[in-house]
């Protein structure tokens, strides 16, 4: 399968994600995440993208800055249902892990910055969050785990290898805290 190939169809999942043009989907339209839930072998793990851009007030943001620590990625937008639904187990354990070298980081898909940012705020969100218009952030993650819907999270280990990915529709703060705990015993 040529890497054109790959980049073609996975282009096309990430455009028709929370959308209902394809797969299954919930009674609200949105393509499900199918319950995903990848957890790689810390030896067969893949290095994750350093992700480096502009957050939703314009200010520079990279991952690099986090280099040593276990790094949460969430790629969502505000007009998602199940981002809505996860974002409160996000929150909770973001702050359960904030003294603990845990990292949270949202990638803000197909939505404009300012209407993130007053969902962020209106919901009391205090990581940082990527304006990524044209998703060429959940893009570097191609070679390792690539993005199988919104929204999708990825977990990166200590050693910047990408551990885990999570696609579910219904996230809860009990199995993210199970994962990052995981993923830190192995790192």
């Amino acid at each position: 399968m040529s890497r054109g190939w790959v980049v073609a169809v996975l282009t096309t999942v990430l455009v028709s994600g929370c959308t209902g043009a394809s797969g299954d989907t919930d009674t609200s339209g949105y393509v499900s995440g199918a319950g995903q839930i990848t957890v790689v072998p810390a030896a067969d793990r893949e290095d994750a993208p350093v992700l480096s851009g502009e957050d939703l007030e314009g200010a520079a943001l990279t991952t690099a800055d986090w280099a040593g620590q276990t790094i949460v990625v969430n790629v969502w937008g505000p007009w998602c249902p199940p981002c809505r639904k996860e974002m409160p187990a996000l929150k909770e354990v973001s702050e359960q892990y904030a003294d603990q070298d845990v990292k949270f980081v949202g990638v803000l898909n197909r939505s404009k910055s300012d209407t993130a940012l007053a969902f962020t705020q209106k919901i009391g969100i205090t990581y940082p969050t990527f304006a990524d218009q044209g998703g060429r952030l959940e893009l570097k993650f191609n070679d390792s785990l690539p993005t199988v819907a919104v929204p999708t999270t990825w977990i990166i280990d200590a050693n910047g290898k990408v551990a885990a990915r999570i696609a579910v529709d219904d996230l809860t703060a009990s199995t993210l805290a199970g994962l990052v705990d995981d993923v830190k015993a192995s790192s």
